[in-house]
């Protein structure tokens, strides 16, 4: 009988480089000593992998956060004191994490290795006057594209001051990367190096602060009207150029996502709800249904997708993502699986801590509930984020 545990290294390397799913490779370490001596401990070709929902802390003095695993039907409970509640995740990309704190640091987490990577602080930004710890309550002042001037708390600029963040590609291992995140307040766009020591806007993309995405080299931004900027901050000095649509209108949320050799405009549709609880009414925030184009580069023009066909979409505060069903069991193809990154008042404790997330299934319209929706969802909302061991 054949002795499973005396493969040669070689042909176990060989077998470690076909492993596609992260969590196979980790099995695939602890069947014994020598398997594990002979490949990596992390492996460095891993397509993305599916997304885990990061859930928030079952109690604000908690330092592990629950992650859930589709293709498991599982939780992992990971240590993180670094995205305590004291902390807030504007944005998820790669693997890494953007966590704000009220400092004013900005830096990338990766949540499986606790890596960290500073970013410039909130207070390098071009449209912050002047930051002074000392003026309590007050400690920030902006200036308005207009030229008024205002105060903004540490609490507020931690909390509202950074909507998104995208980045051009994982830091990890010290390689160049570009981060790009959208202000929530004035709709800007800025970005910095890795090298940078403050950050830049890109002055033409004001208001393409829907969503954005970068795929080739470049950082595509839409509006709420489906046209899109092209961005490329390669060189010396940021070039923005415009790609006008027809207009897009009825929906409430734009989303971007690359998807194979394709871009998708994403439109979400919201419902809004009262919920009268004694003298008190809560405003709740519901998806009715989404609608996927793609866009036509000639015309140019958003042309209606009637099918994913075996794709599935993972959108939210996160990079949106485009996966296929057949690499990764319990995904769903033809299914937009979705978040909730727009409405904090769905997250009160006065109503229980409603939630707007779930599987929206582009065949027949329906929506059904995902299957960690019995977990208590309590403020920040969940997010989507591909465990990246690198």
């Amino acid at each position: 009988m054949a002795d499973w545990s005396q493969l040669h290294p070689e042909l176990l390397d060989f077998i470690a480089k076909k492993l596609q799913i992260y969590t196979d490779y980790v099995r695939f370490r602890a069947v014994c000593r020598n398997w594990r001596a002979s490949v990596p401990k992390t492996p460095h070709r891993l397509p993305t992998q599916l997304p885990w929902l990061m859930l928030p802390q079952s109690q604000p003095h908690h330092t592990h956060r629950p992650f859930f695993n589709l293709s498991l039907n599982k939780f992992h409970f990971l240590h993180l004191p670094e995205a305590s509640h004291r902390r807030r995740r504007r944005g998820s990309s790669h693997g890494w994490l953007l966590i704000v704190d009220e400092a004013p640091e900005i830096f990338l987490l990766n949540p499986l290795t606790r890596s960290k990577v500073h970013l410039p602080p909130l207070c390098t930004f071009p449209n912050v006057v002047r930051f002074n710890f000392a003026d309590v309550g007050r400690e920030y002042v902006l200036r308005t594209a207009s030229g008024d001037v205002y105060t903004q708390s540490l609490k507020e600029m931690r909390d509202s001051f950074i909507k998104k963040t995208i980045l051009s590609s994982s830091p990890s291992n010290g390689s160049d990367f570009v981060a790009l995140v959208i202000l929530n307040q004035t709709g800007d766009l800025a970005f910095c190096r890795k090298s940078d020591d403050s950050w830049t806007f890109l002055e033409s993309a004001q208001s393409y602060s829907e969503d954005v995405i970068y795929r080739s080299g470049l950082f595509y931004a839409v509006n709420k009207f489906g046209s899109i900027a092209v961005c490329d901050v390669s060189g010396s000095s940021p070039r923005v150029s415009i790609i006008e649509m027809p207009q897009q209108f009825g929906g409430d949320l734009q989303y971007l996502a690359e998807s194979g050799e394709e871009l998708l405009l994403v439109t979400r549709y919201l419902d809004l709800t009262y919920d009268v609880e004694l003298d008190q009414t809560n405003m709740i925030y519901r998806t009715t249904r989404f609608q996927v184009c793609r866009l036509d580069w000639k015309s140019p023009n958003w042309e209606v997708v009637r099918s994913l066909d075996d794709r599935a979409l993972f959108l939210g505060g996160n990079l949106s993502l485009s996966l296929s069903s057949v690499d990764f069991p319990g995904c769903k193809g033809n299914c937009i699986y979705y978040t909730d990154d727009y409405s904090e008042d769905n997250y009160g404790d006065s109503h229980g801590g409603e939630q707007d997330l779930g599987i929206f299934n582009l065949e027949d319209g329906s929506i059904e509930p995902l299957p960690c929706s019995n977990f208590r969802v309590r403020w920040p909302p969940p997010l989507w984020i591909s465990p990246n061991p690198c």
